[in-house]
């Protein structure tokens, strides 16, 4: 028998290791509680680089939602509809504002939706006049255009939001117009009332603002449907455009009408909702996700 054991790569071991120390094999992986385990330096961990979130995230404790904020926008792959009709008003807007009186002034008398041109060319009129924003880009009506619609179309898609807004638009101003038909006929008007000047997107946008309350949790859709009444109201108590401003009650109050069509469109859209008891499952949670 040997006298002395070889350790690893052959060389001799130490006269001072006991017959209990453990023997380091060439080839093997160090066995576990060895002295030679025990002294081998510890590489340390590189610390992670932190991430600060902004301090408005950090004083509420909750998670940053920055990404969130930019939904509130149209954009071209999230909401097509609502981002290239956008586009277009914008240059309808701008070219009302610059360009030729003479021709700006044909193409929105052109565009009107009154009982003339109703008669005349229903289609035509009823598409044109919502390719304007009557007062351009600076209306009320132009911002809440933005931010109403592209709500609505995250909800409901887009094919689904054009039917409100156009369907609000058109039925709002046949309900409208063609009263004063009648009254014009019956000698309750006179017969420049046939001949008024009547365009822009706000029936549409009224529809789609009383639409979307319905798709928003109570506390957020009660003083929604607030701003809506108090918008419509008001201009008819102004009795500045009684015509219009009935056009915007009944549009917002199609609006609010909607909503079973509504909910049946979203539930059709992200599908029927899990029971209580399948909520924490992972798959559950993914097809909740619109």
């Amino acid at each position: 028998m040997a006298s002395a054991v070889e350790a690893a790569g052959g060389a001799p071991a130490s006269e001072g290791v006991g017959e209990g120390a453990p023997v380091l094999l060439p080839g093997v992986p160090r066995q576990r509680g060895g002295a030679a385990a025990a002294e081998a330096p510890v590489a340390p961990a590189a610390p992670a680089t932190p991430v600060d979130p902004p301090a408005s995230a950090a004083k509420s404790g909750r998670r940053w939602t920055g990404p969130r904020l930019r939904r509130l926008l149209p954009t071209p792959t999230g909401t097509p509809f609502t981002f290239c009709y956008a586009l277009l008003l914008v240059g309808t807007s701008l070219y009302a504002e610059h360009g030729d009186p003479s021709v700006v002034s044909a193409l929105l008398q052109g565009s009107s939706t009154d009982v003339v041109h109703l008669t005349q060319a229903p289609l035509l009129v009823l598409v044109a006049s919502a390719l304007w924003s009557a007062g351009g880009l600076a209306s009320g009506y132009a911002a809440a255009f933005l931010f109403v619609l592209t709500a609505l179309e995250r909800r409901i898609g887009g094919v689904r939001t054009a039917a409100v807004f156009f369907g609000g638009h058109v039925l709002a101003t046949l309900a409208t117009e063609v009263p004063i038909a009648f009254s014009v006929a019956a000698g309750g008007l006179p017969d420049s009332s046939l001949h008024r000047l009547d365009y822009g997107i706000s029936f549409g946008v009224m529809t789609c603002l009383g639409a979307l309350a319905g798709l928003l949790p109570a506390w957020a859709r009660w003083p929604l449907l607030a701003v809506g009444g108090y918008q419509a109201l008001s201009g008819l108590l102004a009795y500045v455009d009684p015509v219009t401003d009935w056009g915007h009650l009944l549009s917002f109050v199609l609006g609010v009408a909607a909503w079973p069509l509504l909910h049946h469109w979203r539930r059709q859209r992200t599908g029927p909702a899990p029971l209580p008891g399948d909520l924490g499952h992972p798959a559950l949670r993914a097809a909740r996700v619109p």
